[in-house]
């Protein structure tokens, strides 16, 4: 698909998101940042659209998942803030003591999973994508998912247990 061709169906079907981002920011400033987001991000994913497939469910995914990795930055934003305040060198002192405890514990436990478990979770823990663990552990991206997933529910249990 040409570039002309797809920016012309692009602003065919944009003007649906308008009313789409304003449902999900309630913010008539912040809908605008959205709906422009969305736009150029389209722009610079054209490669990645799929000539014939229906436009405005792609662009409704896009703006939906802009939204939501915003969301989740600003609500972990705030709570980092929220605490932050509050936190004096003594009770800075106690949580990095409870922290330091903590994490033996942990790293007790996890050394305690089995191999097979242990290994794909600790890539994971180290900024590991899944395809990458996976190429590296020649083993299937389901099993290695399944295994993490396993492993982080294992190590939930046993950490309850304590």
């Amino acid at each position: 698909m040409s570039f002309e061709t797809f920016h012309a169906q692009l602003l065919e079907n944009a003007e649906f998101l308008k009313p789409v981002a304003m449902a999900l920011t309630k913010d008539p400033e912040a809908a605008k940042d959205l709906y422009q987001e969305t736009l150029y991000k389209a722009l610079k994913n054209k490669d990645k659209y799929l000539e014939g497939s229906n436009i405005r469910a792609w662009l409704y995914t896009i703006m939906r998942n802009l939204f939501i990795n915003d969301y989740r930055r600003s609500a972990k934003y705030a709570s980092s803030v929220e605490l932050t305040p509050n936190i004096t060198n003594n009770t800075l002192a106690d949580v990095n003591a409870e922290n330091m405890m903590r994490t033996k514990e942990i790293k007790g436990t996890l050394y305690k999973l089995p191999l097979s478990f242990k290994k794909p979770l600790l890539l994971y823990c180290d900024g590991f994508k899944y395809h990458e663990i996976a190429e590296m552990l020649h083993e299937p991206m389901g099993t290695v998912k399944s295994r993490i997933h396993l492993a982080r529910k294992l190590l939930g249990t046993t950490m309850s247990r304590h």
